[in-house]
Order: structure tokens, then C-alpha cells, then sequence
């Protein structure tokens, strides 16, 4: 197949990529650079691909760019995954944040639209499209939020109901993307996203909470660090899903785009892989056999106390369910934290 990746050099990007090139695919990556850790991700790419992939230094914010990286390639598949992903950036530079995700998207299907409308087109979305849950009852275990009336998760039908300058510009792009389905016939699917972690995730204090920590945790036990700050108590929940996962997924989707398209699905790791923050920390000091100290800073804006997904659709529809567990996962990262910090 061609694919197309915008936001090729991110964590998905690089991980999606790396598994194109080991498919035989032919692949295109548009990327603008920005984010922390992208060109690190090109670089590495370029390493073990050479020249085995077209790399485009592109901001999908421009439309003529864009228009001319899809003409050029003419992909099969699109993988969308270009966006401004941190809440706290959304609040600080709304325009930025809504141009991207939103803008962005719409330069992507309008270009499919002209000049590949039979493209397979997966758009990764996010659960911050369901806003801040306060219409849920919530209820506090010793190290957890618990929503009794969910317990096997959220599934697609919680309402619609968009909270930051980012879950407004996310919700924005995942209606367009239905909409190009419906209107144009483009064979979509929008994935609402929980946490995703695993290779190749350079994550920061606003993004990428299990890398953070991860890391975090590491500077503990070399002693550069005696303590870090959370946001919230630390029994805010999500479920967690390793890239690995990910990659299975993704690929099913494009090949059996036929009977899903125009399809939203809630991913992530599920019941079984959901962990609060304090969970996540038991977990550390148990791998690293260190003692964690935090200090608590106020809560985020709108954040979740708890957002798990049912994945039941997304199974019934491809037959995928998450097979890396939480813990096995959080040992990967680590390992990868460890021999990435030793180079």
C-alpha cells in the first residue's frame, strides 16, 4: 500500500512508519518539526529506512502544501495523526491550537476530497471530545476515582460534550472527518483516544503522562531529583494502551475499511490496563525499588477524574482487542527511557 502519515515524526507517526517500512509499503511522512522530539524521530527513522520513505517538512495549517504532498503521492491510506496535543498549549495559544486541529484536518480531507477521494482515511481523535465528565457520578477508593455507572468503561454514546480550546478543536475535526463520509463518500474512521504510550514518545509535563513518570521515576533512583509535582490528588484514572497495540489496530482498520466506514470508536487499553497516578507510582517503586515523594499542585482545567474505554465496538467491528498489559508496558518504556538516556 501508500500511505500517508501527517505528524509521521511523532509517537504514533514514528511507530506507524516503522511498521509500514517493515511491511514493504511504500510511505510518505509530512511533518512541521515542532513538537519535542520529532526531528530526533526523522533522524532515527532515517537510520534504519534511509531512503526507503519520502519525508515532507509540511504544517498542515497550509493548504496549497498539503495539496501538493497528496497529489504528488496519491496515497491508499491516510493516517491523520498531525494535531497540537496538550490541553495546557490549547489554553495558553487558542488560534494555534483550533488551526491546527481543526484547519488541519480540513486541508487534509479537502485534498483527498479533489484529488484521492477513494484514500482510506483514520483520524485519531481523543476522548477530551466528552469534556470534563461532570455529568458522571464518580465515587474515591484508597487509590482511585471509580464511575459506578460505567464499569466497563465509556462507550461511543456518552455525550458529545467538548471542554478546553483543544476538546472544542479536536471535537471540530472529528465531526468534519464524519462529515466528509457523509457528504463526500470518503471512507473515514475517527478513533477517540484515552492514554497512549510506548517507543519512540519524547513526553513532556503537558503530554504523555506514562513516559513522563516513567522518567521522572528514573531521575529518582540515579538521585538527580528527590521529588516531582502531580496536578489533581493523583487518583484521576485512565486506561492505558501500549504502541504496540496501537500498530495492530491501525493497520486492521485500513484493511477493513469497507465495513466500518464512517465508523467512531473509543480506544484504549481498557478496565483490565486502567491505572489512577498513585497506581502508576506503586508500580514504579515496585520495578525500580525506589520511594516516590510528589507534591500536589492544583487540578487542571476540566480534567477527567476518570476516563476508561469500553472497547467493545471497536472489537465487535475488527476483531482487536489490547494484548500488552499495563505493567508489562510500563517495563518496556522503561527500558527504552534507560538505553535512550545511557547514549
Amino acid at each position: 500500500m501508500k500511505l500517508l502519515i501527517t505528524g509521521g515524526c511523532g509517537f504514533l507517526g514514528t511507530n506507524l512508519a516503522l511498521c509500514a517500512l517493515e511491511r514493504g509499503d511504500e510511505l510518505s511522512l509530512l511533518d512541521n518539526l515542532s513538537r519535542h522530539g520529532s526531528a530526533d524521530n526523522l533522524a532515527w527513522l532515517r537510520q534504519r529506512a534511509g531512503s526507503r520513505f519520502v519525508f515532507t517538512h509540511c504544517d498542515t495549517r497550509h493548504a496549497k502544501d498539503v495539496e501538493r504532498a497528496v497529489e504528488t503521492f496519491l496515497p491508499d491510506v491516510v493516517y491523520h495523526l498531525a494535531g497540537q496535543v496538550a490541553m495546557t498549549t490549547s489554553i495558553e495559544n487558542p488560534r494555534v491550537d483550533f488551526e491546527t486541529n481543526a484547519l488541519g484536518t480540513f486541508n487534509v480531507l479537502e485534498a483527498l476530497r479533489r484529488a484521492m477521494p477513494s484514500a482510506r482515511f483514520i483520524f485519531s481523535s481523543t476522548n477530551k471530545v466528552y469534556g470534563d465528565l461532570s455529568h458522571v457520578r464518580f465515587a474515591q477508593t484508597e487509590t482511585r476515582y471509580i464511575a459506578p455507572d460505567f464499569s466497563e468503561g465509556f462507550d461511543e454514546q456518552l455525550l458529545f460534550s467538548p471542554c478546553t480550546p483543544y476538546g472544542v478543536s479536536k471535537a471540530a475535526a472529528d465531526t468534519l472527518v464524519r462529515e466528509y463520509h457523509r457528504s463526500y463518500g470518503l471512507r473515514t474512521v475517527v478513533l477517540r483516544h484515552s492514554s497512549m504510550y510506548g517507543g519512540r514518545q519524547f513526553a513532556t509535563f503537558d503530554q504523555g503522562w506514562v513516559g513522563w513518570f516513567c522518567d521522572r521515576a528514573l531521575r529518582v533512583a540515579r538521585g538527580e531529583i528527590d521529588s516531582f509535582t502531580i496536578a489533581g490528588n493523583g487518583k484521576q484514572v485512565r486506561d492505558v494502551l501500549h504502541s504496540s497495540d496501537l500498530m495492530r489496530l491501525y493497520f486492521q482498520l485500513a484493511d477493513q475499511i469497507d465495513s466500518i466506514a464512517g465508523k467512531v470508536f473509543n480506544v484504549g487499553g481498557g478496565m483490565q490496563n486502567s491505572l489512577s497516578l498513585v497506581e502508576l507510582f506503586a508500580l514504579l517503586e515496585e520495578l525500580l525499588g525506589v520511594r516516590l515523594r510528589y507534591e500536589l499542585t492544583p487540578w487542571r482545567d476540566s480534567d477527567q477524574k476518570v476516563f476508561v474505554s469500553d472497547n467493545g465496538r471497536v472489537c465487535s467491528a475488527v476483531g482487536w482487542t489490547p494484548e500488552t498489559t499495563a505493567r508489562q508496558g510500563v517495563a518496556m518504556v522503561l527500558k527504552e527511557l534507560r538505553e535512550r538516556q545511557e547514549v
